[in-house]
């Protein structure tokens, strides 16, 4: 089913940010913004919910510690215990102090890496995808804000131009 938007374009972040609220303010629905560059504040001002990556960064650090702390002990107590340095090897414990370069280094590369998988498959991002942005200025330096209208377009047109869009035209979206 298809569906109508109006897409204005500015040439200003202030000029944006400033339309964003004014577009809110005037309770209509902002389906995308598309910016060359990320714009400070422009989540909060869009209405969007605070991100959740920052805690499954901590899980996937704990998941990393884990996977360390079970790996050091199989390897160096368990299967293969070796005299390094006159360090014993008769218990995890004793050696721990020995393994926290292993921990936190395996902690950081399970947290960067899974993050970043979450990331691409959260914002749906996969290799050979097609670009999304309906413009391609926005990738230099225009700033797209796409809003769903429901026979209302011309009003929606009106107060776009108002808040100071330098172009504003009305686009089919399936």
């Amino acid at each position: 089913m298809a569906s109508k938007v109006v897409q204005a374009i500015y040439n200003d972040d202030d000029v944006l940010m400033n339309a964003v609220k004014q577009v809110r303010a005037a309770h209509h629905h902002i389906e995308e913004v598309y910016t060359p560059f990320p714009v400070h504040g422009l989540d909060k001002a869009m209405g969007l919910a605070p991100t959740r990556i920052a805690i499954m960064s901590f899980i996937y650090g704990c998941i990393g510690l884990t996977v360390a702390i079970v790996m050091m002990n199989f390897i160096m107590i368990e299967d293969w215990p070796q005299n390094i340095g006159g360090k014993p090897s008769f218990s995890y414990i004793e050696n721990m102090p020995a393994f926290v370069p292993i921990m936190f280094e395996l902690t950081v590369f399970f947290a960067a890496h899974l993050m970043v998988i979450t990331f691409y498959l959260r914002s749906k991002m996969w290799p050979f995808k097609e670009a999304e942005n309906p413009d391609v200025r926005t990738t230099d330096d225009h700033f797209l804000m796409e809003i769903a209208v429901h026979g209302n377009e011309e009003e929606v047109a009106a107060l776009l131009k108002e808040t100071g869009a330098v172009e504003v035209n009305i686009q089919e979206k399936h």
